[in-house]
């Protein structure tokens, strides 16, 4: 890891924090520490920082959570895989011998087909409503897509499998396509959001950013976050 003792590597849920192996914990401290006293460009504030589960103790997670957070950077644990079990294989019985029967008589009248009842949309199609505006440190996720009738303050994040509707401003971290679908896009009001994320792909604003005079829509283009105005 050429001699760090702690970095960062992406993947299609973020940013993974790694450290040097055989390293202590209190070097592992002092070196985020030292970092985000610096103002590291990779522990901007808005940004969700993940670690791999088992990687540290519950307290040692505690003690990193903490220090994130009085530095406004967002710090979880990754969810494990969770494997599927296969079903057990149908045991094969041999087919009965068949009886002798008589032809069947011909149908009175034709029967009328049966109508089979439409399923329902699958439950990560649909789109999540929430009526209020996301508060710095809070926390939206759906495998579908979601709509806020509110702000996304600095701080607050929004993580949606489908596209993301804001009707209002983002100032927080939005995440469209989370599970890799890279048609989906956002929308906001006032687009002025700490970091932009569609499926794999991650753009960060300047620091210094005007705000925006009509709503805008984020979109993957030839691989690219590419952010226009749009008229509601």
């Amino acid at each position: 890891m050429s001699g760090e003792i702690v970095k960062l590597k992406g993947n299609k849920q973020g940013l993974q924090l790694v450290f040097a192996p055989g390293v202590d914990f209190d070097a592992i401290k002092a070196d985020i520490q030292n970092k985000l006293e610096e103002g590291s460009r990779f522990f901007r504030k808005g940004t969700e920082i993940q670690i791999a589960p088992g990687t540290l103790s519950a307290e040692e997670e505690g003690v990193l959570r903490k220090l994130f957070h009085r530095h406004g950077v967002l710090f979880r644990v990754e969810e494990p895989v969770k494997e599927t079990p296969k079903p057990a294989p149908k045991p094969v019985s041999k087919p009965a011998p068949k009886k002798a029967t008589a032809p069947p008589s011909p149908p009175a009248e034709q029967k009328k087909p049966v109508l089979l009842p439409i399923e329902p949309a699958p439950e990560e199609k649909k789109m999540l409503v929430v009526n209020r505006t996301v508060r710095g440190g809070q926390e939206i996720q759906t495998r579908g897509s979601v709509m806020i009738c509110g702000n996304v303050n600095p701080g607050a994040q929004i993580i949606a499998g489908g596209s993301i509707d804001i009707r209002g401003t983002c100032k927080g971290m939005v995440h469209a396509g989370a599970y890799g679908d890279a048609t989906a896009f956002i929308v906001a009001d006032r687009l002025m959001p700490t970091q932009i994320r569609i499926a794999d792909r991650i753009a960060q604003p300047p620091e210094q950013m005007e705000k925006p005079t009509v709503a805008e829509r984020a979109s993957l283009v030839d691989g690219k976050i590419v952010i226009e105005p749009i008229e509601r």
